[in-house]
């Protein structure tokens, strides 16, 4: 298969991922009415990261990876966390396990021998919440949101035993944020759902514990037996060694905690604490969906930081995935943003763990091949979350199967010839220009949450004015109000909606550079290399004016050729010039905000080279980039210094050429902590 047209498929089936995680985040999280099961999210998820995985260079910028939680409600008060709530990145087996330990220790320069403790524990399927104490009173009580800001629900919490208003005990922290899960035990779920109607009923414990926090009226909340068990800390002014030093503290101030917890310091321990809680999981009177893994010592915590939305320290390992047999009906394949085509199977509806699976990913052009799956086939699909199931193999191979799935030679929707580029798993329509569903998916690109985050203005009302032609590229999304008197005319619209609508086209208008440059969906430019760009060159008028210039582009660590190729390409075309153009004078783009806290190496340019022996090279480079500083791949005259461990070959020659500041790995270190 033609790796282009392999490329295609991926990025449309990674675009198809977001948009369905999106989804089914806004209903499970927002709304506490989901669609799909626990189980059938995590196979989203879990499809997700395989993608990306192996393909990093075809990450999204709207990557379920990339955001945490979901847009706020505007019912309750809004609390600033102070210190983020992060998502943990998941693992689905032994080797995702051994993978994640590997990469604590290479990021602390330790060989495979190194133990490090961690503390494991069941993952509750509950709601998150972040109490926060000052001199040991409780002053709120506030749900994940998207990370950074969550609601405060403090007036929902005072029938609940398990949260204390005040810290009885010596030693009480000045300030400290205690999370954990709302949840509600199997028994009182059952109980609930039979005093309700069957529009009011919940699918599942974890939403009616959601759906029972979020509630208005607190007196709801009240006689709900909802209950909270702490699993984290956030901020503190007291200092702990461990997650241990932490938990005996929760024990003095009678949070609960969980009991099914060991510490574990090799893959075999972990792993059998993984088979021993999945075999009593049914025997547990609150549901969990997997095993927390973590660092247990909080320096380490710290020396690792995190990546994306997740921390490097944890992990959840999640139970195994949910299989059952069907028959494939019919093979379609669908466009994405950046005209990857992927083909997804229609299948006789099955039942999957109480969710009706109706559609299942088939990855790529290579696995319909190496699987031979054709239509009318019986096979194995899969679920290992709330996402988009995945066809695992042929169980039998129908008498009356299709014949071979052939690749479209032109594209399903303009039919403009396909292409596969070298070295591409992907197949891609080749116009890039005037393709229907590659337009719509720009479109709900830019709008999305990721991006200019729109409110209001998702796939179905982008798809329904492009089919109205009241927009066909994406600046027409902010003249979209000479059409006012169409809109409120149509069904689902009025005068309330359409100017909500406007209010959140012109709040838009105010956006990050990083944020911008994510926006454009540039092929292979995602939110870090985003953030990236928009910190090499600070504000839009010189990403502008370097963007063309490949050698600066080459010098930036971290941008890869086909990152560059793939700038480079896209601000040839004439057609994106254009609406650049125009973009630019329609929104304020804001200078990339930079690091407040100054250190010796702030905005300086540091190569890192030869062998560094304290410290590994990623440790080196995520802390460099924590001090303020810009890491660079070659010297020049605009390097500041380099630091030369073992062995530092032909770029150290070149810095003392340049009389470039050359520091030792000691030199380094020393300087870090001035």
């Amino acid at each position: 298969m033609n790796l282009q047209n392999k490329e295609i498929k991926i990025v449309k089936k990674l675009k198809e991922l977001a948009q369905k995680i999106k989804k089914h985040n806004i209903l499970y999280h927002q709304k506490d009415s989901p669609k799909i099961t626990d189980g059938e999210f995590d196979e989203l998820i879990k499809e997700n990261n395989e993608l990306e995985k192996k393909y990093p260079h075809l990450i999204l910028k709207e990557s379920p990876n990339n955001s945490l939680g979901t847009k706020l409600s505007n019912k309750f008060e809004k609390i600033e966390h102070k210190v983020k709530m992060l998502s943990l990145a998941n693992a689905f087996n032994k080797k995702d396990l051994e993978d994640f330990t590997d990469r604590i220790k290479k990021f602390l320069n330790k060989d495979y021998t190194y133990k490090i403790d961690f503390i494991s524990e069941p993952k509750i399927d509950g709601l998150s919440l972040n109490l926060y104490y000052q001199k040991g009173k409780l002053t709120s009580a506030a749900t994940r949101g998207d990370g950074s800001i969550g609601e405060n629900v403090i007036k929902n919490i005072d029938n609940i035993k398990d949260i204390p208003k005040e810290l009885l005990s010596s030693n009480v922290p000045t300030e400290i944020e205690i999370r954990g899960e709302i949840y509600l035990e199997k028994k009182d779920f059952l109980d609930l759902n039979s005093k309700l109607t069957d529009s009011e009923k919940f699918s599942n414990p974890r939403n009616a514990a959601a759906g029972s926090l979020r509630q208005l009226d607190a007196n709801i909340t009240k006689n709900r037996p909802l209950k909270f068990i702490a699993h984290g800390l956030g901020y503190s002014d007291k200092k702990y060694l461990s997650i241990e030093n932490f938990y005996n503290d929760l024990k003095l101030w009678k949070i609960p905690f969980s009991k099914l917890i060991e510490k574990v310091d090799t893959i075999n321990l972990m792993y059998n604490f993984y088979k021993k809680i999945e075999n009593i999981r049914g025997k547990i009177n609150y549901d969990i969906d997997g095993i927390v893994y973590k660092v247990n010592d909080y320096s380490i915590q710290n020396r690792l930081g995190f990546v994306g939305k997740n921390p490097r320290w944890a992990v959840a390992l999640k139970f195994s995935a949910e299989k059952t047999s069907t028959k494939i009906l019919e093979i379609d394949f669908q466009v994405g943003r950046t005209g990857a085509i992927t083909p997804v199977a229609r299948l006789e509806t099955v039942n999957i763990g109480g969710v009706l699976v109706s559609n299942a990913s088939l990855h790529n052009f290579d696995e319909i091949e190496k699987k031979d799956i054709r239509i009318n086939d019986l096979v194995e699909i899969q679920r290992a979350g709330d996402v988009i199931p995945q066809v695992i193999k042929v169980i039998k191979k129908s008498n009356n199967r299709s014949d071979k799935i052939i690749f479209p030679k032109y594209c399903p929707t303009c039919k403009s010839p396909t292409i596969k580029e070298k070295d591409d798993a992907i197949l891609r329509c080749t116009n890039l220009n005037d393709c229907k569903d590659q337009i719509i998916g720009q479109l709900i690109h830019f709008s999305s949450k990721k991006s200019l985050n729109i409110d209001g203005f998702g796939e179905k009302q982008i798809k329904q004015f492009y089919e109205l032609e009241f927009i066909k590229k994406i600046e027409d999304i902010f003249s979209i109000q000479k059409y006012e008197k169409k809109i409120i005319a149509l069904n689902g619209w009025g005068d309330l909606s359409f100017n909500n609508l406007i209010i959140a086209i012109n709040n838009s208008k105010n956006i990050d550079l990083d944020k911008f440059i994510f926006s454009l969906g540039i092929r292979y430019i995602g939110e870090t290399i985003s953030k990236l760009l928009a910190k090499e060159f600070l504000n839009i008028n010189q990403f502008l004016n370097n963007i063309n210039n490949k050698e600066r582009l080459v010098s930036i660590d971290g941008l890869g050729p086909k990152a560059i190729n793939s700038l480079l390409n896209f601000f040839k075309r004439k057609n994106n010039l254009n609406t650049l153009n125009e973009l630019i004078k329609i929104i304020k783009i804001n200078d990339f905000k930079k690091n407040n806290k100054f250190s010796f190496f702030t905005n300086k340019n540091i190569i890192f080279t030869g062998t560094l022996k304290k410290m590994s090279r990623e440790e080196c480079k995520y802390l460099a980039q924590q001090l303020g500083a810009k890491i660079t791949s070659s010297v020049s005259k605009n390097t500041d210094f380099l630091i030369a461990g073992e062995k530092p070959g032909s770029k150290l020659k070149k810095a003392k050429e340049l009389k470039v500041n050359i520091l030792t790995e000691d030199d380094w270190i020393k300087k870090t902590n001035q």
